[in-house]
């Protein structure tokens, strides 16, 4: 059993399981770095966080730590997108090519916001990605060119596979041609300083001393069933846009500073469950309204459940987040939302219980491809156990 590292931070009394669960991941997972922040009707109920956000240098973790949470930087993207839908600035119907007209290319002129945003596109890897030059991912005009030239793999709207990184050029290049900002600019104008939540995407370079180094990487895990690792496989071509030769190593600095948006979002667990607070509680948080209660509900109502054509396993899906799977063991209740990332982080919000949860890490999980990480898993578990 490895020794627990002081735990700092507070936590309500009626959530003490969570911090001892926290704990309990130290000595039996083998966490490094980590922080899990929970708000119940808008306020803290449990806000943690210990080990060391670098090992060689020995620097601790604080409570604003940020790290790289990977596929959880899908939620707020979606989240930024629906902000659009409320303003009357998208229509989730609309055919994407009325704002990206480029996007019409190779028969896309049908493909609508709905299916964009519910994986739903076909879109889930580019043609000839293996002709992408060096970084391309950090590259937006290149990313964006050449998914706009991309044949769908499937009829659009026929069936879902998750776009496992192309969804966030494909959401983000919405919001840009919509707002004319970059969507990591218009996240922290309209949704991180608001809300006074610690998130980016492109964190500016007086911030990196703050941002944790991730150990291991989301390549190479335990495979789910029925997985083919085939590089040619539509599985792994989706993967392999996110790998050093195409995206670059996710401890640099230029992958710090770049905008993908499905995957290199920076946070603390208290920036992210700062954001689901809102959407826990309708909409609106700490005097910020992200939508209205409506615009919500469209947005977390289900459109895509079943067999997934990439990942090859059972997923549910909103419009740009991700349900639980009881059946896999989700601990967390049916009626929550929101996304979770590679190696291990997860963010969601659940309405029915006003619970919004940010967890955070930096030693990256290996068990499985979006199979549920048991560190996260755990604590949601005390989380809901404590509502009981």
């Amino acid at each position: 059993m490895a020794d627990v590292p002081t735990i700092h931070g507070t936590v309500d009394p009626r959530f003490e399981g969570v911090h001892e669960v926290f704990a309990r991941n130290f000595a039996e997972a083998d966490e490094l770095g980590a922080s899990v922040h929970v708000m119940v009707d808008g306020e803290t109920v449990v806000d943690l966080w210990g080990g060391v956000a670098d090992r060689e240098s020995g620097r601790p973790w604080e409570r604003d730590t940020l790290v790289n949470v990977w596929s959880s930087t899908k939620g707020v993207l979606a989240t930024a997108a629906h902000m659009l839908v409320d303003r009357g600035l998208i229509d989730i119907d609309a055919p994407v090519a009325r704002y990206w007209p480029e996007f019409a290319q190779q028969g896309k002129g049908a493909i609508t916001v709905r299916w964009l945003m519910s994986h739903q596109a076909g879109l889930p890897a580019v043609d000839g990605d293996r002709e992408l030059p060096e970084l391309a991912c950090q590259d937006w005009e290149t990313m964006t060119r050449t998914l706009a030239a991309t044949k769908p793999q499937w009829e659009p709207g026929t069936k879902h596979g998750y776009h496992t990184v192309t969804f966030g050029w494909l959401v983000g290049e919405l919001i840009r041609r919509v707002t004319g900002e970059m969507p990591g600019d218009f996240i922290r104008r309209e949704i991180a300083e608001p809300l006074g939540a610690p998130f980016y995407l492109g964190v500016p370079d007086e911030a990196h001393d703050q941002i944790a180094t991730l150990e291991a990487q989301p390549v190479g895990g335990t495979a789910p069933s029925g997985f083919t690792p085939n590089p040619e496989s539509l599985t792994m071509r989706s993967i392999l846009l996110s790998t050093p030769p195409l995206a670059g190593h996710p401890n640099s600095a230029g992958w710090r500073r770049a905008q993908m948006p499905g995957m290199n979002g920076h946070a603390s667990a208290r920036g992210m469950a700062r954001i689901y607070s809102a959407l826990s509680l309708g909409g609106s948080a700490h005097g910020v309204t992200l939508m209205r209660p409506e615009t919500l509900d469209r947005a977390h109502t289900i459109q895509a459940e079943g067999p997934d054509a990439v990942l090859v396993l059972k997923t549910r899906r909103s419009l740009g987040y991700m349900h639980p799977v009881l059946e896999t063991g989700d601990r967390r209740g049916p009626n929550a939302f929101g996304h979770n990332g590679a190696g291990g982080s997860m963010a969601f919000a659940d309405r029915m219980h006003r619970v919004a949860f940010g967890y955070v890490m930096n030693r990256m999980w290996q068990g499985g491809l979006m199979t549920p990480d048991p560190r996260a898993q755990r604590l949601a578990g005390a989380v809901y156990a404590a509502l009981v």
